[in-house]
């Protein structure tokens, strides 16, 4: 199918986006695409207005300061997959995000606007306590990972605001990242998928995230599972025992890839793939 008939601008700076934006009925923001032009395409997404970022400057970077990396609105999968300066779990859920074209088009900050239901990397963005950073017309806010995502395709942006930045903490602990993709491999949406970071000293786990993609409506975090590892040595039994508790706080979803039942089975084994993961370095 092709797309509604749509005006089409490349702005040269962000604040000339947000002006677009903000004077548009409806319009979307194009990074790389491969979400909004399929969608356009079956007409799920029919904007009077697109607004293609892709040529303003600076924003094609991961910037290292002070503990954190900063991945820019322009930054692909690719590149945040082979930036070995950011954290296992955000790298492995990049590195299995789509297939070549995508990875080398697509941009992770794309991902985290776009809030797939079954995204890789914003379950990555939830368990290392990420945080948007978003400009709007009236300036610039910051907003946590957990509170960005807010339902199936919908975050906490305006129409008016553009997400310009990820900010992900790279200083301590050790994360990882599991998923079983929708055919069996990596490469696809996933049934489910399990994102954890852990913080492990003197023997013992002083803290935890756990976070959960593909299995509910958003990505969600899983506190009670990652209190039950905290205070622990992080055995195999006590990472047993986390996993056990993974779904506790996730409101969980049947769809045409499995039951309820299958897809809390899969959040345990992969929970409990990713902690052992982590802790292997931590």
């Amino acid at each position: 199918m092709y797309p509604r008939p749509f005006d089409y601008l490349a702005p040269a700076t962000i604040d000339e986006a947000v002006r677009e934006l903000a004077n548009a009925d409806y319009a979307k923001v194009l990074s790389g695409g491969m979400s909004l032009i399929p969608m356009m395409k079956l007409r799920i997404m029919s904007p009077d207005l697109v607004v293609d970022i892709g040529r303003i400057p600076g924003l094609d970077r991961i910037v290292e300061s002070n503990g954190e990396a900063s991945i820019g609105a322009l930054v692909r999968h690719a590149t945040t997959a082979d930036s070995p300066s950011l954290p296992d779990a955000l790298r492995s859920a990049a590195s299995w995000t789509g297939d070549v074209q995508v990875r080398n088009r697509g941009t992770t900050c794309g991902a985290m606007a776009h809030a797939d239901m079954a995204a890789d990397q914003t379950a990555a963005a939830l368990a290392l306590g990420a945080t948007m950073v978003v400009r709007g017309p009236h300036g610039t806010r910051e907003v946590a990972a957990e509170d960005f995502f807010v339902d199936a395709l919908t975050s906490a942006l305006e129409p008016d605001e553009i997400l310009t930045a990820l900010r992900v903490p790279t200083r301590i602990g050790a994360s990882a990242y599991q998923k079983l993709g929708r055919r069996g491999g990596h490469t696809d949406f996933a049934i489910a998928g399990a994102a954890v970071w852990v913080e492990k000293r003197d023997g013992h786990v002083v803290a935890a995230r756990v976070a959960l993609t593909g299995v509910g409506v958003r990505p969600e975090l899983a506190p009670t599972a990652a209190q039950r590892l905290v205070g622990t040595d992080g055995s195999d039994a006590a990472v047993s025992s986390a996993a056990d508790l993974v779904t506790e706080d996730v409101p969980m979803i049947e769809d045409l890839f499995g039951p309820v039942e299958y897809k809390a089975h899969l959040a345990r084994v992969l929970t409990h793939r990713a902690l052992n993961a982590a802790l292997a370095v931590a």
